[in-house]
């Protein structure tokens, strides 16, 4: 049986005396995080040399014998963050860009336990050097637990499981769908039904403005500085919630119907970065993309990403229809189809979907023959 890795994210309820050793082992981790890229930078400007991560990890008993803050956190939690730091350097030396740069205090809100020092028990997790912690486990946990990553946000502690579950595959659907995201609406399918943008990020813009406000006459760190960033943090993280869970249902709901989805194939951080930016970010087209990726990889859906050159100028019969921006409506002189744009750009998109397919192994129960579109004067 296909299994895959999947995260399994709770909250946790510390007591005041549990949440001042998490947040003592973050220090110590970020203090440790700094320490080794200081050495690792050190190493190169002065010799040359590159520290691979064996050696820094090789002086990790010396070091927690010198210091009583780094005896206080499990072992394996400290290597962790020795990975981190090597995992950031290929990651540069790969990408070429993203230097790991120093953690500030406050930046760093996440250590991990790879592989023990924690056990779920009941409605509590035990976690070595910390103690049993109050966890709400509104779902239930997958069985092969690989890593638990402890991770703070707002001021909220989340357990994050990472786990290797079995692929459980829907039964078999020959529905086909394609997909055309937008600003003024959210997404439109190709069965023409339209799914209208929220607009979280705008609708909690008055809010905003208001604590945003309150920040700037504020004097830096002070006690009602931090306050009012904390309730900016706070705006944030609920118009995030809200977002991700418009996307989580909308992505399920279409898994759920459809065999095959078809979607293009975007350049968002293109797009996000002209005069629609805000509005581009706020949609989040990539979030919706990737969770309806996953969420179709898991139920055995296929998902085809198709180029987005032309969807929006060229009909689903194959001739030219050439519009301006403005242009909200598709009129086909070929073969006469007359509908939104949106709706002509779907159903584009779920012809180049379906010509793709048959590149690809087919879904058991769908055919590969992709359907001609013709339509009345």
């Amino acid at each position: 049986m296909l299994k895959i890795r999947k995260t399994f994210k709770y909250r946790l309820y510390p007591n005041r005396k549990q949440r001042e050793s998490l947040l003592a082992t973050l220090e110590v981790c970020r203090d440790l995080y700094n320490d080794a890229l200081q050495e690792r930078r050190e190493a190169w400007k002065l010799c040359r040399k590159a520290i691979p991560f064996a050696m820094q990890s090789a002086q990790l008993p010396a070091c927690k014998a010198a210091d009583a803050a780094m005896r206080g956190v499990y072992s394996q939690v400290l290597q962790d963050v020795l990975h981190r730091v090597d995992k950031t350097y290929k990651a540069f030396f790969r990408r070429g860009n993203g230097f790991p740069r120093f953690k500030g205090k406050g930046w760093f809100d996440s250590f991990t336990y790879p592989q023990a020092g924690f056990r779920v028990e009941g409605s509590q997790v035990s976690l070595s050097k910390i103690g049993n912690v109050k966890i709400k486990l509104h779902r239930p946990l997958a069985s092969e637990v690989k890593t638990l990553t402890l991770k703070q946000e707002n001021g909220k502690w989340y357990a994050c499981f990472s786990c290797m579950v079995e692929v459980e595959p829907l039964p078999a659907n020959d529905s086909v769908v394609g997909i055309d995201v937008g600003l003024e609406c959210f997404a439109v399918t190709s069965d023409a039904e339209i799914v209208d943008n929220p607009r979280w990020f705008g609708t909690a813009q008055k809010k905003l403005r208001v604590v945003q406000r309150h920040v700037s006459r504020c004097t830096q760190r002070s006690g009602g500085w931090r306050k009012a960033c904390r309730l900016v943090a706070q705006l944030h993280r609920h118009v995030f919630n809200q977002r991700n869970d418009f996307q989580h249902k909308l992505s399920r709901e279409l898994v759920n119907h459809h065999g095959f989805i078809a979607v293009e194939d975007l350049n968002v951080k293109g797009l996000a970065g002209g005069m629609l930016a805000k509005s581009v970010q706020d949609a989040s087209w990539s979030s919706f993309i990737a969770k309806l990726s996953y969420k179709a990889e898991s139920a055995d859906r296929l998902l085809v990403k198709v180029n987005a050159r032309g969807t929006s100028q060229q009909c689903p019969c194959g001739a030219p229809v050439p519009k301006k921006l403005w242009d909200r409506l598709h009129q086909c002189a070929a073969c006469g189809l007359k509908t939104t744009r949106d709706h002509a750009s779907a159903l584009e998109i779920l012809r180049r979907g379906l010509r793709l397919r048959t590149e690809t192994p087919a879904i058991v129960g769908v055919a590969l023959e992709a359907p001609s579109f013709s339509y009345g004067a």
